[in-house]
């Protein structure tokens, strides 16, 4: 199959082309400040089904509806509770997507056939250009998962989607460059169907956040809803991946930049701090892997927060593919 058109100057009339495509049925990887998504109009099933051909993805995976603005949760889901409301004036545009009770719009074809649906409002000037053309033209909302292979690293730049892929879409498939995502993390997933929030994966959004914007304390009841990367082993390059060792000669490092390189260990990223080791990680792994490395260690980040997320990532990339 022919690679999917790469778009690296994203005008007005080029998103306005993209939104027509997707209108039409075609895909179109977009740039997030998370990851990069591979979208498809959300409420075509011949569009959504490509997404899951094109990823490996299991049909009962969910997949997560972009739109384009808060105004239009009630289109996607009923019974939206007040706390949901205050995180959505919060923290939209942004790194988080609700999980709340569907409406007849969102159908089984994009919820996994589950009663749910997944909503985010993505904070990214191309993403958000995107979804607002495609309003424009009776769009609902953008379908859009990481833009990789099933279980592997999200991509963070338009070259890796192209390089993790390319040879999956058709020629009138499009690409956008928006450049590095400036997070690097998928979204904080919260569960909104209880009277407390729940987080169902943890990402920049975080518990102390969601309880001060709510002024309700986060549940940590368990829950049977099934969301994005909550396999055991997900987001994992071809290099086994090994945590909080010491890293043998031959081998790649990934570790904040204030932890020393042992000898002959060859360094893949040495991040500043815990926001930039978020930006990175998967830049580093994906890199680990064009270098042909069999073995990366990383050397985690300390705390709560985005570093929790981080260590959500590595401890499911460790379980390989």
């Amino acid at each position: 199959m022919a690679t999917g058109e790469f778009v690296s100057n994203c005008t007005a009339d080029a998103l306005s082309s993209a939104a027509q495509l997707l209108k039409s049925g075609g895909l179109v990887a977009l740039p997030t400040e998370t990851v990069y998504g591979l979208g498809a109009d959300a409420i075509n099933k011949d569009a959504v089904a490509r997404i899951y051909k094109v990823k490996g993805r299991p049909a009962d995976h969910p997949l997560i509806v972009h739109i384009h603005s808060m105004q239009s949760l009630g289109d996607w889901a009923d019974e939206i509770p007040d706390y949901a409301i205050s995180l959505a004036r919060d923290f939209w545009p942004g790194p988080m997507t609700l999980v709340l009770k569907r409406s007849i719009l969102a159908e089984d074809f994009v919820t996994g056939g589950q009663p749910t649906v997944g909503l985010r409002v993505p904070d990214h000037v191309i993403a958000l250009a995107l979804l607002s053309a495609f309003a424009k033209i009776g769009g609902h909302g953008i379908a859009a998962p990481s833009a990789n292979r099933f279980g592997q690293v999200s991509p963070t730049t338009a070259k890796a989607v192209q390089e993790e892929i390319g040879e999956f879409l058709d020629q009138n498939d499009l690409i956008l460059d928006g450049g590095p995502s400036s997070v690097g993390l998928e979204s904080t997933i919260i569960d909104c169907t209880s009277d407390a929030p729940r987080i169902l994966r943890p990402g920049a959004i975080t518990e102390e956040m969601i309880e001060v914007s709510t002024g309700l304390k986060v549940s940590t009841a368990e829950t049977n809803i099934r969301v994005s990367g909550s396999l055991e082993n997900h987001y994992a390059p071809k290099a086994t991946v090994s945590l909080n060792r010491r890293p043998e000669p031959g081998e790649g490092f990934i570790a904040l930049a204030d932890i020393a390189t042992p000898e002959n260990v060859i360094r893949l990223a040495a991040p500043k701090d815990v926001a930039d080791f978020a930006r990175v990680i998967y830049a580093a792994l994906r890199e680990g892997d064009a270098q042909g490395f069999q073995s990366v260690v990383v050397a985690e980040p300390a705390g709560d927060g985005l570093a929790l997320a981080i260590r959500d990532r590595l401890m499911r990339a460790s379980k390989g593919r």
